[in-house]
């Protein structure tokens, strides 16, 4: 097999060829219209009704054209969608008026609790059409779970899905995965490996991830001493970075051709399509243990929720329920070719579906290890701040 030509065919594949970043002023916008069939009944009993398309505001999964077309089948509505980059700069446009263009938004876990629910920007679901759907989920979403509430407990904010961890890649061949579960960010502190890694320039993670690399809670608020320390650690690494970019396949290649040995950020998300084409050269790593609560990785979870239009439809709801059903959640797990593990895969049904091929691609047989090594994503405090210290280095640099 040739490798090179594997990898490259792959990116293509790519959902994110630029990163998921701060600002507002650089978006990569993706519109569309599914085709499909009759209107048929889902199955909480309702059938879709709708004088105007779905709009989602949402990430690649949720618009592949597989899960359009069974929406489209089964309800006969119309979708419009745009796939965001950035969780702030969506959940900002929301704020800026834009709730009276969009009905479903797909944002990771915090935002919901603690930005869009106080501020109206979401609807809270039917508790006793909605919470059901929880209990068939993997336990560690069981109700309450946290970021599906309102801080009160009283109101359903979204519906859970994909989920993963994402902190680095390596090698195996050259670095042994159990001395880099035990080394975990260490690795990049360590001077033989400086201009022996690559960084994913997926801003808002680089942050996280220098945090981690520093010592630092990225969730907690900093101290002037922590700061010093991001800042220190920060310039360090974008130094001795053997190669940045926004392109994942890139990274891939160059662990591939032997050009650097590891990189940041990463995870299944960037290596599970290679690693179904038998690249085994690339292998995601969650920490041990590390500064965050003792935990050494970060666990995103992605919630889905319905947009407060002031012209609400009820096929908000009815995709909201669509997406948990198998035939859906099989294609949200594997949207746009990047398989990626859901909550639903705790379904015996769904689990039948993904080969052992697929489930070595994603590491299943650790997953729950890595998801118990992982501190759960939240809202870096600081966060301006620290951004301004790494981009002021990513100048530096050039």
């Amino acid at each position: 097999m040739n490798k090179d030509r594997t990898l490259s065919s792959l990116a293509a594949r790519n959902p994110l060829s630029r990163p998921m970043q701060h600002s507002s002023h650089r978006r990569k916008f993706l519109q569309g219209v599914a085709a499909g069939m009759a209107a048929a009944a889902l199955p909480g009993g309702l059938a879709a009704q709708s004088s105007r398309p779905l709009s989602l505001l949402t990430w690649d999964a949720y618009a592949d054209p597989n899960l359009l077309a069974l929406w489209k089948e089964q309800t006969g509505v119309d979708v419009r969608y745009e796939i965001h980059i950035s969780d702030p700069s969506s959940v900002n446009r929301l704020r800026a008026g834009e709730t009276s263009v969009w009905d479903f938004i797909n944002v990771n876990n915090p935002w919901a609790r603690n930005v869009m629910w106080p501020a109206g920007l979401i609807k809270d679901l039917p508790r006793e059409r909605f919470e059901p759907l929880y209990a068939e989920m993997k336990p560690k979403f069981q109700m309450p779970y946290k970021w599906a509430m309102s801080e009160d407990e009283e109101h359903l904010l979204g519906i859970v899905q994909r989920y993963e961890t994402f902190d680095f890649v390596i090698n195996p061949d050259v670095i042994s995965p159990a001395l880099a579960q035990d080394e975990g960010w260490d690795l990049f502190n360590n001077p033989d490996f400086a201009g022996r890694y690559g960084i994913l320039a997926y801003e808002d993670w680089n942050v996280m991830d220098i945090c981690m690399g520093a010592g630092i809670h990225p969730f907690k608020e900093k101290s002037e001493e922590d700061i010093a320390k991001f800042e220190e650690t920060c310039k360090r690494w974008i130094e001795n970075a053997a190669l940045i970019t926004t392109d994942f396949v890139q990274l891939n290649l160059a662990i591939l051709n032997g050009e650097i040995d590891m990189y940041f950020t990463g995870g299944t998300y960037t290596t599970a399509a290679a690693r179904l084409e038998g690249v085994t050269e690339l292998y995601a790593i969650t920490p041990n243990s590390g500064p965050a609560d003792g935990k050494g990785g970060i666990n995103w979870i992605e919630l889905n929720s319905a947009v407060n239009n002031p012209d609400f439809q009820e096929a908000s709801f009815d995709w909201l329920e669509f997406i948990t059903t198998v035939d859906a959640a099989e294609l949200v797990a594997r949207g746009n070719g990047n398989l990626q593990p859901v909550s639903q895969m705790s379904n015996p049904d769904l689990m039948a579906r993904f080969s052992s091929e697929e489930l070595a691609a994603i590491q299943w047989d650790e997953f729950d290890q890595r998801i118990a090594n992982a501190v759960e994503f939240d809202i870096v405090p600081d966060y301006d701040r620290l951004y301004d210290i790494y981009s002021a280095a990513m100048r530096e640099r050039g």
